[in-house]
């Protein structure tokens, strides 16, 4: 036994070394300078493991170790420099040099490690486009997504308008997406043919695909932006402010959503060629003020070079750092910033570690008819994947079930594909249903799941502005993700709420159920009135469908009632006229 006892510590002492082998193959600053057979092997598992785990990219950077002066010499910097482009090329990857710094050991060099373009398999990073009318949102997507410059008159917005009404006046008024695309090497792939875009060539040629949700800044529109930020589920926010015009407006309203939803902001400040120097710095005065108050506990940091775009995408996952763009689209200014920030963009859903191994949910944000084709049906999956032919579960219908349907194509950027994972925006043609019986807010979602439909739930609420009380049977528009419907408070655990209050809220809707799931952001809003929350609790649906089956009984009911009234009523009409008739006949 004593023997035994010893080759298994002995065992243990082994892998013990290998494993501090392995990190200090990893962590020490020469790494990739002259690698053996077997770390240059623990090399190319780790950085597949990063480029894997990241959707296809990663940042890697030379020159720094644990316990040892940061910085290598030249012949050192090749070095590492080839073997980096060895490992890259063996992975179908590409290596960019992102910055270059110097320091008391000699140099340090950041590099973008991003894979190949590969056909349907591109990365997606879904980016919220709000601040107040007027700030030139559409035209800054203009500008980026066709590459030509604005003439200050509109040219650049005419390009992404839908509507008639919005070309006349300027203004955006519903939810539209726009794509830019980069390549491995981080250059700009759109590439307009008589104006218009050609989206299955940009996602064919790019390794990572921006998608802008360009959302309205009119107050009026208000609830179309809302639904934009909750049920397109974008990763970041980008907030306009026009230099000439500040923190005015929606802006503040746009922000407190963006904080509200747990949404990264980062913010573009437009105009800055035709806005004078104290203006602007009056602006900016004001804005980091704003996000440095207690509601936000923002740090603004001011990008004005290339290093300060890596510092800040590198550390934008806290949500804590606001990077501030000034930009100008007539003249170009600083837009290559901009654009380098974009590129190095990572998904939030490899931040929060999206699990693909899950089984699929997929949230509904649209429908379409399409002729040939039938019914259509866009969102975004939030976990799983979902492949073509895969039967799914669609609901809830008007009484809460859930029925089977068969995926019959499946559209990423308008461009077909096999299947589509979680984080990923996309289409499907659905077989044989009537876009009749499809609505905004519904989902697709593996029979795993055993979806249920609920009728009430609790949230913990906080009431952002509200003119007067709020109490018990008060209604309003609730957000819950794609869902969009009105529900009534059926209890508090306050007597009543004002602005400012925190209550533990339950709501009952007051149409049909809906899908819902527990910690799910909420928006709840009814004119000036704004609230917030977080879900908490889900009540099983005992009576649901009999509550439907009651309420159209009832309807039909009050129906037959109404004509047996007219009928009765106007039976005694014959029967009076026929008396009537009767008497004169006897009479004469």
């Amino acid at each position: 036994m004593a023997t035994s006892n010893g080759d298994h510590e002995m065992e243990e002492t082994e892998m013990t070394e290998d494993i501090i082998g392995n990190e200090n193959c990893l962590t020490s600053k020469t790494a990739l300078v002259n690698p053996s057979e077997e770390d240059f092997g623990i090399l190319l598992d780790n950085l597949k493991h990063r480029i894997d785990q990241c959707q296809g990219e990663t940042i890697y950077e030379i020159g720094c170790g644990e316990g040892s002066i940061p910085g290598l010499p030249e012949n050192d910097m090749d070095s590492a420099i080839a073997n980096l482009q060895r490992l890259s090329g063996l992975l179908g990857a590409e290596a960019k040099v992102l910055r270059e710094r110097r320091c008391e050991g000699g140099v340090i060099k950041e590099f973008l490690v991003r894979k190949r373009a590969e056909g349907e398999d591109f990365m997606e990073v879904r980016v919220a486009v709000v601040g107040n009318v007027d700030a030139g949102k559409s035209t800054l997507l203009g500008v980026l997504t066709h590459s030509e410059l604005d003439n200050g008159r509109g040219l650049a917005r005419q390009k992404l308008f839908r509507h008639k009404h919005e070309m006349e006046s300027g203004r955006t008024s519903s939810v539209s997406n726009d794509i830019l695309g980069f390549d491995s090497n981080g250059r700009v792939v759109n590439k307009p043919e008589h104006g218009n875009l050609d989206w299955t060539k940009i996602c064919t040629e790019a390794s990572k695909v921006i998608t802008f949700i360009d959302l309205a800044g009119h107050e009026k529109y208000l609830k179309t932006t809302v639904f934009g930020m909750t049920g397109h589920a974008p990763d970041f926010c980008m907030l306009m402010v026009g230099a000439n015009m500040g923190v005015v407006g929606m802006t503040k309203e746009h922000l407190g959503l963006a904080l509200a939803l747990n949404i990264p902001v980062f913010v573009v400040i437009t105009k800055i060629d035709k806005c004078p120097p104290n203006i602007l710095a009056e602006t900016l005065k004001v804005l980091q003020k704003v996000l440095k108050s207690q509601g936000c506990r923002k740090i603004p940091v001011l990008v004005q070079s290339e290093d300060d775009v890596v510092i800040a995408a590198r550390n934008f996952t806290s949500e804590k750092l606001c990077p501030i763009f000034q930009v100008s689209n007539v003249t170009g200014e600083r837009l290559d910033l901009l654009k380098m920030f974009m590129n190095l963009l990572a998904p939030r859903s490899t931040i929060e570690g999206t699990n693909c191994d899950m089984a699929a949910e997929f949230q509904i944000d649209d429908t379409f008819s399409v002729p040939g084709v039938g019914t259509v049906v866009s969102g975004t999956c939030l976990s799983g994947s979902i492949k073509l032919n895969d039967t799914l579960l669609l609901g809830p219908d008007l009484s809460g079930n859930f029925n089977s349907i068969v995926i019959r194509s499946i559209h990423r950027k308008r461009m077909p594909v096999q299947q589509v994972r979680a984080g990923q925006t996309a289409s499907f043609a659905l077989k044989k249903v009537k876009r009749s019986s499809i609505r905004k807010g519904m989902v697709l979602v593996s029979p795993l799941i055993q979806p249920v439909s609920y009728w009430e739930f609790a949230a913990d609420v906080l009431v952002l502005h509200h003119p007067t009380t709020i109490a018990v049977g008060y209604q309003a528009m609730v957000h819950v993700g794609p869902v969009r419907q009105t529900a009534t408070i059926t209890s508090m655990s306050i007597e009543n709420m004002r602005t400012g209050d925190k209550s533990i809220c339950r709501f009952k809707f007051i149409k049909n159920s809906e899908f819902l799931r527990k910690d799910t952001k909420l928006v709840f809003r009814e004119g000036r009135t704004k609230a917030i929350g977080t879900i908490t609790d889900l009540f099983v649906p005992q009576d649901a469908n009999s509550t439907v089956h009651q309420r159209t009984n009832k309807n039909l009911h009050n129906q037959h009632g109404q004509g047996g009234v007219k009928r009765r009523r106007g039976g005694k009409r014959k029967a009076a006229s026929a008396s009537a008739t009767t008497a004169n006949a006897q009479a004469e």
